[in-house]
């Protein structure tokens, strides 16, 4: 088998990821704090911050808990590889397209990746100035749409 020189791969029945882990880690490998807002479909609005620490070239400490009680942090050790497969989608149930969106990050140039399924349907927005995590996901299933929006990134 020839390996892909792709680094956007991680899989061959996947859609390549919108950033690569060397881009995660050149993003985060200094630390982030980023705040995130979930809105729920029964109208409950959850905040929360996730922290990168500790890095190294093969991963970052990923701790997160609701704003106000960093007593309920719970966290673990991730790998950057690990981090840019969350974004791996399979080609046969995704489309993916560039997108302008407004957003609390401000004017922000996004790949949006529509992924469907037997559950539902999910959209992903990310943010080419900020590799990493989504700064807007949408699920919808059979209670409604959650919405998860990125409110704030402060760099370590």
């Amino acid at each position: 088998m020839i390996e892909n020189p792709d680094p956007h791969l991680v899989a061959d029945d996947l859609l390549p990821t919108p950033f690569t882990a060397d881009e995660i880690r050149a993003t985060l490998r200094g630390g982030a704090v980023i705040r995130v807002r979930t809105e729920a479909p029964d109208g409950t609005v959850t905040d929360r911050i996730s922290r990168y620490s500790a890095a190294d070239d093969e991963g970052v400490l990923l701790e997160s808990h609701p704003i106000g009680a960093p007593e309920a942090a719970t966290g673990a050790r991730v790998a950057w590889h690990e981090l840019q497969a969350h974004a791996a989608f399979p080609a046969e149930h995704t489309t993916v397209r560039s997108e302008t969106i407004e957003h609390p990050l401000g004017r922000l140039e996004c790949l949006r990746y529509d992924v469907r399924d037997d559950n539902g349907r999910a959209r992903f927005w990310f943010a080419l100035a900020h590799p990493g995590m989504p700064v807007r996901y949408e699920t919808t299933g059979a209670a409604g749409t959650t919405c998860t929006t990125v409110q704030e990134i402060i760099a370590g």
